[in-house]
């Protein structure tokens, strides 16, 4: 069975519940009987099931493409954060031709990024979610992008089981201060680049406001990148400033290291601080995630993956579709050859004349003997495996769903197809639909007993 992320194998399990829900049980039969055989409490046996389920059914490689539309996903947003940043930049300082009002600039910085992060913030304390427009943006890249109609149902299965232990707001919100991070990041190394490259000169306005107001501003947003290292221009230079005239080289500086520590210590280093918290709180949590298992529709699975006692039979009806036969990925050690016959009449003798290194399982012809066999080659799984057909029976869905079941235990599987018994001639249309049927199973067939290969293993 596929290796999986603890997160992956929950997220499996909670897409084919939903599955279920909305489109009738699944035919789980030997999924169920196999996750039993595994062993483990329900919750891990309900994983295995499913787990089996999605590679029966294409779920795993839908999740597969999935993840990969998510990075690329990310990858575009990220991308277009840097872009961002840097066009922000741009718009606070301009082509150098004309000089920069320091407020309008700290605005053009700053001001959407801290509008977003107390909007963040006050989602976070009163309403418990936040960055849904964001979160919505990269759940419909990702759909686009992973192209498997498939993965339907994976992205809401991802969404109901983080929101069930309220970790949507730590995913989210390492992926939204995360991409402002990279934003803010992509302006403060754009300011620095312009700044190195081109001649700024600085300047406040205003027509109502006091000089002492800018100075008193100006020094209170200082103070704390002051701390950094981050200088503050001189009540004089702010004063002074009102003017191009007086725009020196030293003043040019200072406003441009005052600009750069403001950016970074309010831009940069908030969204750096609540990404990391994001993330630790996401990583701590995703390690404790864990079913539900009071929902109904793992509820109504407890007694078939735990029985209190041992049901054999089979009541379901046949599967309306065969899924593919993949022999040889047993998780198990395989050992020995195996024969079995699948509902001969007493005209066909059996046993034949077995060499003694090959095992006799007898005639499936009831559900009992056929459960029977199941679990025992689940657990012992046979290297070589020969079944024995009829083929002057049609070859129904049940039939070939037991071919499959019992194939998909062995290493390797050979089919049978007996001769017509003496004076009885076989049917050459129905002899043609086995043909068809087990080249759709992707089995090898043959008329003569493949006792020399059960024995030694090849022809």
């Amino acid at each position: 069975m596929t290796q999986l992320a603890p997160l992956h194998r929950l997220w499996l399990t909670e897409t084919v519940r939903l599955r279920e829900e909305h489109a009738g049980p699944l035919d789980d039969l030997e999924a169920s009987r196999r996750a039993r055989t595994a062993g483990g409490d329900l919750s891990t046996r309900l994983q295995n099931r499913a787990l089996w389920l999605a590679e029966r059914d294409g779920l795993l490689g839908a999740m597969q493409h999935w993840l990969q539309g998510a990075r690329l996903a990310l990858l575009v947003l990220a991308v277009l954060a840097v872009i961002s940043g840097a066009g922000l930049a741009f718009a606070a300082l301009g082509d150098g031709q004309n000089p920069v009002n320091v407020f309008w600039a700290l605005g053009s910085l700053l001001g959407l990024n801290l509008i977003l992060l107390l909007s963040w913030a006050l989602g976070l304390l009163f309403a418990g979610e936040h960055g849904a427009s964001l979160g919505r943006l990269w759940l419909w890249l990702s759909e686009k992008f992973a192209r498997d109609a498939k993965a339907a149902q994976l992205a809401p299965a991802l969404l109901l089981l983080l929101q069930r232990h309220k970790l949507n707001r730590w995913a989210l919100g390492s992926l939204v201060n995360g991409l402002w991070l990279l934003a803010m990041l992509s302006a403060l190394l754009m300011m620095l680049l312009l700044m190195a490259t081109r001649r700024y000169g600085f300047i406040w306005e205003t027509t109502i406001l006091s000089p002492d107001v800018f100075v008193a501003v100006t020094r209170s947003l200082g103070a704390l990148p002051g701390w950094l290292g981050f200088g503050v221009p001189t009540d004089e230079m702010i004063r002074v400033s009102t003017d191009t005239r007086y725009n020196s080289e030293l003043l040019r500086q200072a406003w441009a290291v005052w600009l750069v520590g403001i950016v970074l210590f309010y831009g940069v280093i908030p969204r750096l601080l609540l990404a990391a918290f994001c993330l630790w709180r996401w990583k701590h949590g995703r390690n404790a995630l864990q079913l539900d298992l009071n929902l109904p529709g793992y509820s109504q699975l407890r007694e078939r993956l735990m029985p209190s006692s041992e049901r054999l039979g089979v009541n379901d009806l046949a599967p309306e579709h065969l899924h593919n036969v993949q022999a040889g990925h047993s998780d198990l050690q395989t050992d020995g050859a195996l024969i079995v016959a699948i509902e001969l009449d007493d005209q066909h003798p059996w046993p034949p004349k077995l060499p003694a290194s090959v095992k006799d399982a007898g005639i499936l012809d009831s559900r009992e003997s056929r459960q029977r066999l199941l679990e025992q080659m689940t657990r012992f799984p046979p290297a070589r495996l020969a079944i024995a057909c009829d083929p002057r029976r049609s070859p129904d869905r049940g039939s070939l769903a037991l071919i499959g079941e019992l194939a998909r235990s062995a290493a390797q599987t050979r089919i049978w197809l007996l001769q017509a018994p003496p004076g009885q001639a076989l049917d050459a249309d129905r002899l043609s639909d086995w043909h068809n049927a087990l080249q759709q199973l992707e089995l090898p067939f043959a008329t003569s007993a493949p006792l020399n290969w059960l024995e030694t293993g090849h022809d």
